[in-house]
């Protein structure tokens, strides 16, 4: 789904009962960094349901700077095959709050 203003898309999608937003930032995934962060950013500000993320994440503070601007979930998958290491000492600093390879379940990391 493509809309000019993404939070205002956001808004509408928890107006309409929907309880979780996935996004992703598909530039940041090309990137290796964010890309979207402000549209993101704008999306957290804008709504009261959970919103996990992926896209460009990959390192420890990118993790934690996401998570402390409100995310209720990491997304992690290039990371996830390039760096485990980084996956599991995420998944222990921050535990329920990351997905891998995205098989996202909460609590879990995938497979």
């Amino acid at each position: 789904m493509f809309n000019d203003d993404p939070a205002a898309q956001a808004k509408s999608f928890e107006d309409q009962g929907f309880e979780y937003l996935h996004v992703v930032d598909l530039n940041g995934a090309f990137a290796g960094e964010s890309v979207n962060g402000a549209a993101v950013e704008a999306i957290l500000k804008t709504v009261k349901f959970p919103v996990q993320l992926g896209g460009g994440i990959r390192n420890l503070g990118h993790i934690e700077s996401w998570l402390d601007k409100g995310l209720a979930r990491v997304i992690l998958g290039t990371v996830a095959v390039r760096d485990p290491a980084l996956v599991k000492e995420a998944a222990t600093r921050w535990p329920g709050q990351r997905c891998r390879r995205y098989r996202c379940a909460q609590g879990h990391g995938g497979g």
